[in-house]
């Protein structure tokens, strides 16, 4: 006698699949088939009705523990960050550091459940959360943030970034706050190297926190180029320190918002680096006027993905933690409106931006994890026209109750 499947969603278009609906079966937390139907038994099941069913969403890039803090903060940090050449970049760093001499594990972490619920109502399964560690903040986000995860585990998973935004050899003291971070559990070595005054101390940034991932054997996620400066060249050193770290596949850039200016000869040049460091590029082109030249680095099979960056804070006044409306914003800034190109877009919210954050097998196919969303519409143009939060959620071959994704 067949075991039952635990669960059946029936009537469900993919979007690789041009040949009509499909049920989809999950057992033990896993999809076990994929047909043009399905006559088993299940303890539920669901009709999608002929909606779309993609993966889980997946978010690169939050810095969790500065959600909802705009109130707090004038608009000068944002009027920097926002300058058309992105020349005031650090300045507008310095302005928004003053919110964390407020910082309260309470309150950071009451904005950090606020988040948390818009991601599991969206559809978003996994997020990497930055938390800033200086000596403003001390490890008070980082606290927060691990509380949260440990909340959370099984609605969403948070993978915490100890991040170090103020520096590391101008902020005496980061790096053992860093090391701290990672004693405590979390999970990803951060850093900024840009933000340090000499290309040098940018190097010695770099090379401190490879450092303390080798030691603890860490992913590192990287904020480079994130100013109007083509020299700054942090993408490259952090590339080549992936590389000789033997960090292949391990380390992840943020934003490399000054490729907008690079030399093609010079983007070239660091597209085969990425290539070779197994490294990826999340963009966040909603949250700033310069972003990373997402076409070329596609064309040059380079890994990118979409990340929400921020919600209501110093630099960006919006946000829903929303992948669909992250994608939605992608695809007008980045003009990439084609059918094709939308179906990208997707990739950079699902298994793409899985890749980058190190989860394996985020597919709807046979044998992968059951973390799926059944959407409220036919295709990806609608889906991503509505930007709608899913009908259902369902997590590791269960549908998540509506108590758990409410807002």
């Amino acid at each position: 006698m067949t075991d039952d499947l635990d669960l059946l969603i029936r009537r469900a278009r993919l979007r690789h699949d041009d040949d009509g609906p499909v049920d989809i079966a999950v057992a033990g937390g896993r999809i076990v088939a994929v047909a043009e139907r399905i006559d088993r038994p299940a303890k539920t099941t669901i009709d999608a009705g002929g909606g779309l069913v993609t993966e889980t969403f997946v978010n690169p890039h939050l810095h969790l523990d500065k959600v909802y803090t705009l109130a707090m903060l004038d608009d000068r940090a944002m009027q920097d960050y926002h300058g058309a050449d992105m020349g005031k970049a650090m300045t507008a760093i310095e302005r928004a550091a003053q919110v964390k001499a407020r910082y309260d594990e309470g309150w950071i972490l009451d904005n950090v459940r606020r988040a948390l619920a818009l991601a599991a109502h969206y559809g978003t399964s996994h997020v990497r959360a930055f938390a800033d560690v200086d000596n403003k903040a001390k490890l008070t986000g980082v606290r927060a943030l691990l509380r949260a995860r440990d909340e959370w585990r099984g609605r969403v998973e948070v993978q915490v970034v100890a991040f170090p935004q103020d520096g590391v050899v101008r902020e005496p003291g980061a790096a053992d706050l860093v090391r701290q971070a990672l004693e405590l559990g979390a999970d990803v070595v951060g850093g900024i190297p840009w933000i340090e005054y000499t290309q040098a101390e940018a190097q010695a940034h770099v090379d401190s926190m490879f450092d303390l991932a080798v030691e603890f054997d860490r992913d590192v996620s990287m904020l480079v180029d994130d100013a109007g400066d083509p020299g700054l060249r942090t993408l490259e050193m952090m590339a080549v320190r992936a590389i000789r770290s033997g960090w292949a596949g391990r380390a992840l850039a943020h934003h490399a918002r000054a490729m907008a200016l690079y030399p093609t000869p010079y983007l070239q040049k660091v597209a085969a680096l990425l290539k070779q460091a197994g490294m990826g590029v999340v963009t966040d082109p909603h949250t700033g006027p310069l972003h990373a030249r997402v076409r070329e680095l596609l064309e040059e099979g380079v890994l990118v993905c979409l990340g929400q960056d921020d919600i209501s804070d110093a630099y960006y006044p919006y946000g829903r933690n929303n992948p669909l409306e992250v994608a939605f914003l992608a695809s007008h800034l980045l003009w990439m409106t084609s059918r094709a190109e939308m179906d990208r877009l997707i990739d950079m919210i699902t298994v793409d931006a899985a890749r980058a954050i190190g989860l394996r097998d985020h597919r709807v196919a046979v044998g992968a994890p059951a973390n799926l969303l059944v959407h409220d519409a036919p295709d990806v143009l609608e889906a991503l026209r509505e930007h709608a939060a899913p009908c259902v959620v369902i997590r590791d071959g269960k549908a998540l109750a509506p108590s758990d994704v409410q807002v």
